[in-house]
């Protein structure tokens, strides 16, 4: 199966070398060029794959779709690895044509999670508009990575990531603002903060803005997440007062 992926920013170029070494892989970019063992192709040429993997950003997914459809051969697989699911899913089925078929996957890892290899990391699959043989020829590369498949619907995923992604993105994030630094006293719960402060700021901050803009669920999440903190500051006071 020959393998083509749209779009070499850092997640792309990551998930086109990882693939590389199961499958024969080209990729298209504007401005990045491919790493080692993957080859560049033009955009038309690029649509002529078996599968395609869209790695643009989830805000873009729709454009893409709209610019690659007539370009794409029948029967081609077409699948996004958004880290949400609901929307880009919705924008492929509404751009493409009826004969794509359609995946959605989201590797739960990128190039500093998987830096030492994917092998036992989970990949979240949510099956589109696509046949049970088609997703098993994809299912089975991703078994070859030795990847942990995790099937479930686009609003599962999207449930699910608001709190175990999005939440992590967001604290990430917010840690960063506080400028925190190492310290020779740290202890290793304060050492995993400053990982997760730079897993989160590695990625660009487009992502972080499309993870709490096109999840619909990481509303919610930082509402929690905000009513958690007074109310903790709320027991934080009282325990205070009684000292007093």
């Amino acid at each position: 199966m020959k393998i083509g992926i749209y779009g070499l920013g850092r997640f792309g170029s990551f998930w086109a070398s990882t693939l590389s070494r199961v499958a024969e892989v080209q990729a298209y970019s504007r401005s990045s060029s491919a790493p080692p063992g993957v080859r560049t192709v033009s955009e038309e040429e690029l649509c002529r794959s078996d599968l395609l993997f869209l790695c643009n950003s989830i805000s873009s997914v729709g454009e893409v779709c709209g610019r690659i459809a007539p370009l794409l051969k029948e029967g081609i697989i077409v699948a996004d690895t958004c880290s949400v699911k609901v929307h880009p899913m919705k924008a492929m089925i509404s751009r493409l044509p009826a004969n794509i078929r359609i995946l959605g996957t989201h590797p739960m890892f990128g190039p500093d999670s998987g830096r030492n290899g994917v092998a036992g990391l989970p990949i979240a699959v949510c099956p589109g508009r696509i046949d049970q043989e088609s997703e098993e020829s994809v299912l089975a590369i991703f078994e070859a990575l030795g990847l942990r498949i995790e099937t479930l619907t686009a609003d599962e995923h999207d449930r699910e990531a608001a709190y175990s992604q999005g939440i992590t993105h967001f604290i990430g994030r917010t840690l960063d603002l506080l400028k925190l630094q190492p310290s020779r006293i740290s202890t290793t719960g304060y050492e995993d903060l400053l990982d997760i402060v730079q897993q989160t700021c590695n990625d660009k901050w487009q992502l972080f803005v499309d993870l709490q803009k096109y999840n619909p669920y990481t509303e919610e999440m930082r509402k929690k997440l905000h009513s958690s903190i007074e109310e903790m500051l709320v027991k934080l006071d009282s325990i205070e007062s009684i000292g007093e």
